[in-house]
């Protein structure tokens, strides 16, 4: 028999919050249910080894806080121990993988002498802590914020590796070794770490007021953090590269009370559950929007990536009020609640001139007597130079959203742009979409008007590159997903094998299968989901247009039904009654047993896409099948290389 530690049986005859009954240097905290083992230590200084099943797979992780001269975490002297359970539902305002999550952890708040505290949490998905401080001076200085996460052997991790710290976080997560990740090798978030099969996901969450996290390597088998130095000087290059040009040696000018974000480990016994995994979100600050009644997700049709290839029409394509016109009388036969106006509508630099070929708010009336929003895409810094004046006519003309692009910059000036764009967007009921930056994503659940957010290599980049093919594909469902909804923008109805695929910009095609396609649909999260292709496109593909029209873009319940990171992916989704199954794999040609068993009683009419015989050789190959379905029943499912599957089923 396991005899519980001193600590815990305590804990458990408070049955609650226990403050001050036992002072020490060392503390266990487990997940409510009892796989997550999290040692927490401040002998010398604040330390913890983290656990999964028994298995340690961090020791000796230390952590840090430089704020005005004092270190906070090296040599600290324990005042109180207090603990506390909580176990509730959480209702996402958005649903991007179900209608409720169950929140539930233990906590340890460890409350040090100086004015400071570190709060450790222990979910069933995994570990997380924060500083707290109470410091007696209205503003303070961080200077540097130590992050080191020992584990205990050379581990395999998919590490998206960045070029500097002005970037759009648009990277591929590859696979290498802890001991391969110099010092200088940075990254974004989050990094997943394959401990032995058990897989560990660096990320955090509820960033206000402070820089991003980026990670660095240690020289060992561990992982660092670093975080963009506040910046002093500036430097605008045309119209969206804003550059820091000189910055301060401290990282954050702030509060001297407050809480700082949380640092986060998910863990996943199965590959698959990181997509379920919701550690992030649980973590976020409540929602801020009192009334979020008037958030509506849905799919947009996209101008840009297809770049307004619009034929088969009596008028002159490009950007003008008769293409637009023509994007929403599609988006309002087909269901589709969002039209996006993208790079061309204004004159870059002032979102204040619409250039003369388009009449926003005609259109926006004529949007809105078809049922179908506007979004509007703007470049970050003019819209920050005009913001009030910018979303006061956005409001008039009566815009339900915008687009943000172009930041690549997540230091505390540029987070509390997030924020503030967010706020201002929801006071006049409009949803945001940032581009340009990942750390936005971290926001959703803070502010639910934040639908969707890009920080993803996604299918804009076959425009000019072969770098988001199938193998990319799959293996971000487990990555950046993780952190929360991407806007992949997905959709081509020009597919290519690798032996055909070209860069083209002005009449682009993707990576991988037809079905490979519409599965990103049911796979990937995004509360706002764009169709990238060209109206005249899907008019000619009348049966894919069905489905894409039908597929929701919330989820009342997600299912994951085989996964492997980097592979493969199987995931079913339900909106109301009806399911949804999306199969995506690699660069392999594989084959997936579908199993019908998450179904509730009763039959099913099963509609699905599924590669075609010759899908290898001309990737837009697809067979569109229907048949019957109940709860017992297995379908075994071939997928082409780079392919995919794609099914509905309904009562």
């Amino acid at each position: 028999m396991n005899v519980l530690p001193k600590v815990l049986l305590v804990f458990l005859a408070c049955a609650g919050v226990c403050a001050g009954a036992v002072v020490q240097e060392s503390y266990v905290l487990r997940s409510p249910d009892g796989r997550v083992e999290l040692r927490a230590s401040a002998a010398g200084r604040v330390g913890f080894d983290l656990l999964f099943d028994g298995k340690t797979l961090l020791r000796d992780s230390t952590l840090s806080l430089d704020v005005d001269g004092l270190t906070l975490g090296v040599a600290p002297k324990v005042r109180a121990a207090k603990r506390r359970s909580y176990d509730g539902l959480v209702e996402p305002h958005v649903r991007q993988k179900s209608a409720r999550l169950r929140e539930s952890y233990n906590e340890l708040r460890l409350e040090m002498e100086g004015g400071y505290a570190v709060v450790f949490r222990a979910y069933n998905e995994g570990a997380a802590y924060r500083f707290e401080t109470a410091l007696p001076r209205p503003a303070v200085k961080v200077f540097r914020e130590e992050v080191s996460l020992r584990f205990v052997d050379n581990f395999r991790v998919f590490y998206p590796q960045e070029e500097s710290l002005y970037s759009h976080n648009e990277r591929v997560y590859a696979p290498r070794t802890l001991r391969e990740i110099a010092p200088d090798h940075i990254a974004s978030l989050p990094a997943v770490v394959d401990a032995g099969g058990v897989k560990v996901a660096v990320a955090e969450s509820d960033v206000e007021d402070y820089p991003g996290m980026w990670l660095r390597g240690t020289q060992g088998q561990g992982l660092g953090a670093l975080h963009p130095p506040y910046p002093l000087k500036e430097k605008l290059e045309k119209d969206r590269d804003f550059k820091v040009t000189e910055a301060a040696d401290y990282i954050a000018l702030t509060k001297g009370t407050r809480s700082y974000p949380w640092r986060l480990l998910g863990l996943a016994a199965n590959d698959g559950d990181l997509i379920t995994n919701q550690l992030v979100y649980l973590l976020a600050s409540p929602s801020r929007v009192a009334d979020t009644s008037w958030i509506k997700p849905g799919k947009v049709a996209w101008d840009w990536w297809n770049a307004n290839n619009i034929y088969g029409v009596d008028f002159r394509a490009g950007v003008n009020t008769a293409t637009y016109k023509f994007y929403i009388d599609f988006a309002a036969r087909n269901g589709i609640e969002y039209v996006v106006l993208d790079e061309g509508w204004y004159r870059l630099g002032d979102v204040l001139d619409v250039v003369p070929e388009i009449d926003v708010g005609e259109l926006a009336e004529y949007g809105r007597r078809r049922n179908v929003g506007l979004i509007l895409w703007v470049v970050w810094k003019t819209l920050d130079a005009q913001l009030q004046p910018a979303l006061e006519r956005f409001e008039k003309w009566g815009i339900k959203g915008i687009k943000v692009d172009f930041m690549q910059r997540d230091d505390q000036p540029l987070m509390d742009f997030y924020h503030r764009v967010c706020r201002e967007a929801a006071k006049r009921r409009m949803l945001v979409d940032f581009h340009g930056a990942l750390r936005p994503v971290l926001l959703t659940r803070t502010w639910p008007n934040l639908i969707t957010n890009e920080g993803v290599r996604g299918l804009e980049w076959n425009k000019w590159s072969a770098d988001a093919d199938p193998e990319h594909n799959v293996t971000l469902p487990f990555t950046r997903m993780f952190l929360g909804p991407m806007d992949y923008t997905p959709g081509a109805m020009l597919n290519a094998t690798k032996r055909s695929f070209a860069q083209v910009f002005e009449r682009p095609m993707s990576l991988g299968t037809r079905s490979h396609q519409l599965a990103m649909y049911v796979v990937y999260e995004s509360p706002l989901q764009m169709l990238a292709d060209s109206p005249s496109n899907y008019l000619r593909e009348p049966e894919a247009l069905e489905f894409l029209a039908r597929v929701p873009t919330v989820w009342d319940e997600t299912r994951v039904l085989d996964a492997r990171l980097g592979d493969y992916v199987l995931v079913a989704r339900r909106k109301g009654r009806e399911w949804y199954v999306g199969a995506m794999t690699d660069w392999t040609s594989r084959e997936l047993t579908v199993d019908f068993s998450f179904l509730p009683e009763g039959d099913f009419r099963l509609e699905y896409f599924q590669d075609g015989v010759n899908a290898d050789r001309f990737a837009g190959d697809f067979k569109r099948v229907r048949t019957r379905v109940n709860r017992a029943g297995k379908l075994k499912i071939r997928l082409s290389e780079g392919g995919g599957w794609a099914a509905r089923i309904q009562p």
